[in-house]
């Protein structure tokens, strides 16, 4: 299933946020969920999504359609196709990680590199 990168992103922010809650209830019974409203407005709060109000309403309910995300006494919860969706996302993103990190901590090629001035 192709989602938009906007709702790739937004998905991806529900399972990091819900990570981020959860972490310190990893030993209990326990799992905090939210609201679709505090949900839009933590992500307006923190200027990383740059949509408005209405356009991320309209995402998260396309994500509703689409079987990603559901609802449970008015709290977001994953489906089971949500979740799936979820770990291909985050393989894409370890990898352009592993990349940048692999580049940090590389040693310099063997091959002379070429100076150039600009």
């Amino acid at each position: 299933m192709r989602l938009t990168k906007s709702k790739r992103l937004i998905l991806y922010s529900l399972g990091q946020f819900y990570q981020s809650i959860n972490q310190p209830l990893i030993s209990k019974p326990l799992k905090l969920r939210t609201s679709k409203i505090a949900f839009i407005e933590l992500l307006l709060e923190s200027k990383l999504i740059s949509k408005q109000k209405r356009a991320l309403y309209k995402n998260i309910e396309s994500l509703e359609k689409k079987k990603l995300i559901d609802y449970e006494k008015k709290m977001i919860k994953f489906t089971e196709l949500g979740l799936q969706e979820l770990e291909i996302i985050k393989k894409e993103i370890k990898q352009f990680n592993d990349v940048e990190n692999y580049f940090k901590t590389s040693k310099k090629p063997r091959r002379k590199l070429q100076t150039t001035m600009n």
